[in-house]
């Protein structure tokens, strides 16, 4: 395990300042680059204190700047087309890059990184995805997965366009089934004889 202080609020870790112990790789990989942290030494422990006012002063301008953005953002519902199957699983899936793109077509610059995927999309439908702007600030984003504009729309409306067309098809297989039997000579009729 090694020491690093925080830079900023790292979710599920701790608050900006904290001395927290973390896994190398972590802190190597991700912590350190992302300028999310120093290593806990005490130089940059003493820089830390240093220039912790200006540190919280830049977290809090770039947080107000966040919830600024996040009022016009919360409740966005953004529109993918995907190409599926007939029981509406996607060939593909639709990913974070995806949702960020769609968001950024909808007028907000909002990086992949930002959205936060519980698991991939797989299938139609509508999703609440978390967007977070700042460690502070998030924001849930309504995401709509169909084949079409039109599809979408009746989604938005709250009709399952899937449903929809597996009832359909339910329909003309009984008026087919029950067309076939009227059509059939009845069995069981004993044949005159002559």
């Amino acid at each position: 395990m090694v020491e690093v202080i925080l830079l900023e609020r790292v979710e599920k870790l701790g608050q900006m300042g904290q001395v927290v112990k973390v896994r190398p790789g972590f802190a190597r990989n991700y912590l350190l680059p992302q300028k999310k942290a120093l290593r806990a030494t005490k130089e940059n422990l003493a820089y830390f204190e240093q220039q912790r006012a200006q540190l919280e002063a830049q977290n809090l301008s770039r947080r107000s700047d966040a919830e600024h953005v996040a009022e016009k953002l919360n409740g966005v519902a953004v529109v993918i087309i995907r190409q599926a199957g007939e029981s509406g699983q996607l060939y593909g899936s639709v990913t974070a890059r995806d949702v960020a793109a769609a968001i950024t077509e909808a007028g907000f610059t909002v990086g992949r990184g930002q959205v936060v995927l519980d698991k991939a999309i797989k299938t139609l439908g509508l999703y609440k995805q978390r967007v977070v702007l700042h460690p502070e600030v998030a924001v849930s984003v309504t995401v709509n997965v169909a084949q079409s504009r039109e599809e979408a729309e009746m989604q938005a409306k709250g009709v399952d366009p899937v449903r929809l067309a597996q009832q359909a098809a339910a329909r003309e297989a009984v008026v087919a089934a029950e067309a076939e039997t009227a059509s059939a000579p009845e069995a069981g009729t004993p044949e005159t004889e002559g």
